[in-house]
């Protein structure tokens, strides 16, 4: 996928959940393409976010696709319950799973697109041997668990090692970047080769989201700096 094609997944961590419908229809009737959905267990992250009745209950309102996020200790035991739910993408993280090849092969054997996402402490060299299998690198770029959080400079760096090893194993997966994305940086990190923006406070506490979303769609990197 080249720059000027990106992909916005507004994170619907940050939606106002006493208003959850109208905020999943505002994102459907945007130029938004996902809707990025993080499951959190207050064990692998100090956190706990929405389960499986949400994602249930929002399914029906679009038919954009549902990229989950499994911040979770034990992914392995939730795979079919998220594929039945309506997970789209489904991405694990690579500190939570022992046996990462064959979770992440279980995920494509149920259909969908499987991810990896690794922690800011986490090399990109560590995906070495997996990378041609996945559809996606979810690359953190602030501590899971919270939304709201500053960006880690620190992961641009971290982009374009990915989009190297990318390159060089003739891997089809997509950079997905989580965590601090804005305006203000959207320009730096898809000049870097990422390939989905994830926002979530940039997106939901604006006061315009829709304006917002359209926004960080338009962003191009097609043409170079001088």
């Amino acid at each position: 996928m080249s720059n000027n094609q990106h992909l916005v997944a507004p994170s619907i961590l940050a939606a106002n959940f006493a208003n959850l419908q109208a905020d999943v229809a505002m994102v459907h009737e945007s130029e938004a393409d996902w809707f990025h959905i993080d499951i959190m267990d207050g064990q692998f992250v100090p956190n706990i976010s929405f389960g499986f009745p949400i994602i249930k209950a929002i399914r029906p309102l679009s038919n954009k696709v549902f990229d989950v996020h499994l911040m979770i200790a034990t992914p392995d035991d939730y795979l079919e319950d998220f594929q039945k739910a309506g997970a789209d993408v489904l991405t694990v993280h690579y500190e939570a799973c022992n046996h990462l090849h064959r979770t992440i092969q279980r995920i494509k054997q149920l259909g969908m697109k499987a991810g990896v996402a690794l922690n800011p402490h986490t090399p990109v060299a560590l995906l070495e041997d997996i990378i041609a299998d996945l559809d996606l690198v979810c690359l953190m770029s602030v501590n899971p668990g919270f939304g709201g959080q500053k960006f880690i400079p620190h992961t641009i760096n971290k982009v374009r090692q990915l989009k190297a090893l990318i390159l060089r194993t003739n891997s089809k997966a997509l950079i997905e970047i989580d965590g601090g994305v804005s305006m203000n940086n959207a320009e730096e990190i898809l000049r870097a080769g990422v390939d989905v923006l994830v926002a979530g406070s940039s997106v939901f506490k604006s006061e315009n989201p829709m304006e917002t979303v359209r926004q960080l769609k338009a962003v191009d990197v097609s043409v170079s700096v001088v």
